[in-house]
């Protein structure tokens, strides 16, 4: 079982920048694929981005593309979000969650796919 941590939410103004942090427990992070989602007041919770066991690959919301950047740390077990360009429409609670499956996976794209969530993390953006 893996217990997720989310932390670095905030305000910031728009255009700003933001770096998450998911830490995770136990000592098999490296056999998880990595999600970020997010979830705005009133709306379902949605693919952010997506990071491979190793880290080689990644993929990303159409809408995200060359803003943010994910990313992890085997060794430490964490994995980031960098969010540069910050707009209001990015406000949401921010989770990430943990898939044991070799690959992303088509399903790595689904809230279904995931195995754990964290607790989430508040990021809103001022204009």
């Amino acid at each position: 079982q893996v217990q997720l941590v989310e932390s670095g939410g905030g305000l910031v103004q728009a255009g700003g920048s933001l770096r998450l942090s998911c830490a995770a427990s136990g000592r098999t992070f490296s056999r998880y694929v990595m999600g970020w989602f997010r979830q705005a007041p009133g709306k379902e919770r949605e693919f952010v981005a997506a990071i491979s066991r190793s880290g080689g690959t990644t993929t990303y919301a159409d809408s995200e593309k060359g803003r943010f950047t994910i990313s992890r740390d085997n060794a430490k077990n964490t994995v980031y979000l960098q969010m540069n360009s910050l707009k209001p429409e990015d406000t949401a609670v921010y989770y990430c969650a943990a898939r044991h499956r070799l690959t992303i996976g088509e399903r790595g794209w689904s809230v279904d796919g995931y195995d754990y969530w964290g607790q989430g993390t508040q990021v809103t953006v001022s204009s």
